[in-house]
């Protein structure tokens, strides 16, 4: 395809009842008793991924759990070592434009114990408290931060980590790969003695109903939403129309595509994975067996090429030029 044949230039599904709409059970429930323990919180952290600072943040949410600014309130960017430093700047501005009542924001790693974001946490934190009034808490000199944010970003790792680094103990909250391990509001973790601050750890929340196709697709991409939910192949397919929307043809060498750029996944899946060999026997209607190339194994490894970073420093959000 010719780099002056237009790609898309909108995403969208291909049909309407693909719209994502993941809000299960155990949210519901979550966001019930994250409600309930408000009264006991003194500092809300908002976990969310670096590569989508705004999509998914629902605002209205937000304002509910912090009581429309009464609780102090700290955004925590994870995951900042796949977009690097030089990204920090243009994502504040964005982040200073769309919400403008933000006025503390952290970048972390959770990977790194002596990343420098995750080690102001604790201080900012207890800074904040101390500075507010605490109305019903005030005689406590406990503190109780509430961990929040969509799925799979890191919260329950961040509280470890803190655990780690402040009591010097073990894992004490569940992590996985997967959107959705912390399925209910937990109990409080020590993360500190001096003051003692306890954490506590939430279930991923999602809207109930995305309304918007990309901001669905975002989260399914950085793995907020489970791959099987939307499909590796839908997936791939709009991780291919956002680097083609914003002129990122890194791809094209990364999977080996002598064509050059394409907006046509399938072609894209198909001669990828004809060069890494990856094939699969599919039993026909009739009994025969017949090898084809495996376009699920080659959508997956396009998909783990961006989440690994392989594809370059990609804030998802950015505007397109």
């Amino acid at each position: 395809m010719s780099l002056a044949n237009p790609f898309r230039t909108v995403f969208r599904l291909p049909s309407r009842s693909q719209r994502i709409n993941w809000f299960p059970g155990h949210m519901t429930k979550g966001m019930r008793q994250i409600q309930q323990k408000l009264r006991s919180v003194d500092c809300i952290v908002e976990i969310h991924d670096a590569r989508i600072p705004i999509a998914g943040r629902n605002s209205q949410f937000f304002e509910t759990i912090t009581g429309n600014g009464v609780k102090p309130h700290i955004l925590v960017l994870n995951k900042i070592d796949l977009l690097g430093g030089k990204q920090q700047r243009g994502i504040l501005k964005q982040l200073r434009t769309h919400q403008p009542e933000l006025k503390n924001i952290l970048f972390t790693n959770c990977k790194d114990q002596r990343n420098t974001g995750v080690l102001d946490i604790l201080p900012l934190a207890t800074k904040l408290v101390g500075e507010s009034s605490r109305f019903n808490r005030a005689q406590s000199s406990e503190h109780n931060i509430m961990i929040i944010g969509v799925p799979n970003v890191g919260k329950s790792s961040i509280i470890n980590v803190l655990r780690n680094v402040h009591l010097k103990k073990r894992s004490a909250a569940r992590v996985g790969a997967e959107a959705g391990i912390t399925r209910s509001v937990g109990e409080r973790i020590k993360i500190q003695e001096q003051p003692p601050v306890y954490m506590i750890d939430t279930p991923g929340i999602l809207q109930p109903s995305i309304t918007d196709d990309e901001m669905g697709m975002k989260l399914a991409l950085v793995g907020c939403l489970p791959d099987h939910i939307v499909g590796e192949d839908l997936i791939a397919d709009y991780l291919l129309y956002w680097l083609n929307k914003h002129k990122r043809y890194e791809y094209v060498k990364m999977l080996g595509l002598h064509s050059g750029p394409s907006d046509n996944i399938s072609a894209v899946l198909a001669e990828y994975a004809q060069q890494q060999a990856m094939f699969h026997r599919v039993k026909q209607y009739n009994g025969q067996v017949e090898v084809m190339t495996n376009l699920l194994a080659a959508a997956r490894k396009f998909i783990s090429f961006f989440r690994t970073g392989q594809l370059g420093a990609i804030n998802l959000d950015e505007e397109s030029n």
